[in-house]
């Protein structure tokens, strides 16, 4: 690769392949990585990108479900640079944002370095270098290369996301359950559990759509329903709620829109406390910037609540064989268990650095100053504000590493014609 140079590191010559990176390494493939690759591409500034699958977006590539849209209108979800193409529904499908993110990638010209799981990335303070160790994944590991790959750069650019490993709740007695137990991840449509009852756990949007996608294939989903929830027409008057959230927010404080937003919501879906639930003291919105807990856009879950066809339950307090007691000494028998309890962080496994990052894998400084740490240490797509906080990330990463890089580029190029009879490249 062009913007690749081979070291030697003596010390692992045999063992491991040392590359130097005439730029930032980006770790992730996802949107935020490749947004950020983008707008470096923009910049002229060189980069690798790591990926520990076969694909970009491996999220949404293997682990959604086949019924998915995106929740939020096509302008607030599109990369940098490159829009969506207009005949593009409002809502595109799951389907429809991998083909934009192949073909984002492709006009970008970002070619990752697929199966390359990163074990760790240190920085090194003597060379002022950061060190990133990866190895193949299991799919890669056939091909005749090394075993481990050690990639040296000036910038470290953590772009693995918030939504990088599924969350497997410890309930009791779940390993004794008889049936089939899958993590939402692996869920992909309800063809399969026709005419079985299924119980979700988890009430997030998620946890909303498997179930609706459930009863859409009749089966009978119980949800579980452990905490307060928020939920919010995906759409008001026409309009889509977080488009008027936005917009008030121009104009008003966020708890004076979140009141409003809560007096629609009542109007448009009616209490939804009768339905079995209760709604957060703290304002949707709030609780969003405070806590990062999205709240449910509906697309008609409330409807199958309310014609019984989902039924919702309160939390579970342990599993038998073939049923499941709820804390409120209810037991129901059913035949299949969907966790649809979320995803976390997986930055502390591999990143030596405890500044920066907190312990539960997101940046330490609150939105929007979480983005750039010390020593080039860079965060894009963990401001729990969706495809537009990782865009407005990537903008800024690229523009902060571009300046330092054109600058140095400028002075080299002085250098060069002021004593090119006397110097002699180093690379």
């Amino acid at each position: 690769m062009e913007n690749l140079f081979r070291l030697v590191d003596h010390e692992d010559f045999f063992s491991r392949r040392c590359i130097w990176v005439n730029g930032p390494v980006i770790v992730g493939a996802g949107p935020s990585g490749l947004a950020t690759a983008a707008c470096l591409r923009e910049q002229g500034v060189p980069f690798v990108v790591l990926e520990r699958a076969d694909c970009i977006a491996s999220l949404w590539q293997k682990r959604t479900y086949n019924r998915l849209k995106l929740h939020l209108p096509k302008q607030f979800c599109q990369l940098p640079k490159l829009p969506f193409p207009e005949d593009f529904p409002e809502y595109p499908t799951k389907m429809q944002f991998i083909d934009y993110l192949e073909s984002y990638a492709r006009h970008f010209e970002i070619n990752p370095q697929f199966n390359e799981c990163v074990q760790s990335a240190r920085y090194d303070e003597t060379s002022g270098l950061w060190r990133v160790r990866t190895a193949p994944t299991a799919a890669a590991s056939g091909q005749a290369r090394p075993a481990e790959v050690e990639y040296i750069c000036r910038w470290l650019v953590v772009a693995t996301g918030e939504n990088a490993e599924c969350v497997m709740p410890e309930i009791d007695g779940l390993g004794e359950f008889g049936g089939e137990i899958m993590h939402a991840c692996e869920y992909k449509s309800g063809e399969k559990f026709a005419g079985k009852k299924v119980l979700v756990v988890g009430s997030g949007n998620s946890g909303m759509e498997v179930s609706l996608d459930l009863c859409n294939y009749s089966a009978s989903p119980s949800m579980v329903v452990r905490s307060s929830v928020h939920v919010l027409p995906r759409e008001i008057l026409g309009k889509s709620t977080f488009e008027l959230a936005v917009f008030l927010m121009k104009w008003l404080p966020i708890w004076f829109v979140d009141k409003l937003l809560l007096i629609l919501a009542w109007l448009v879906l009616g209490n939804i406390e009768k339905l079995g639930l209760k709604r957060p003291s703290v304002g949707p919105l709030e609780l969003k910037n405070t806590k990062g807990k999205t709240p449910v856009l509906d697309i008609g879950a409330l409807a199958k609540i309310r014609s019984g066809d989902i039924k919702v339950v309160p939390g579970i307090k342990r599993f038998s064989k073939s049923q499941v007691e709820l804390v409120n000494g209810e037991t129901l028998n059913v035949d299949s268990v969907i966790l649809a309890t979320g995803y976390r962080s997986n930055v502390p496994s591999w990143l030596q650095e405890n500044e920066f990052f907190s312990k539960n894998g997101f940046p330490r400084s609150p939105f929007p100053n979480g983005w750039k740490g010390n020593s080039g240490l860079y965060a894009v797509g963990f401001t729990r504000r969706g495809l537009s906080g990782a865009s407005s990330d990537a903008m800024r990463i690229a523009q902060d590493i571009g300046k330092v890089w054109k600058d140095e580029t400028r002075q080299r190029n002085k250098g060069t014609s002021a004593c090119h009879r006397r110097c002699i490249s180093q690379f």
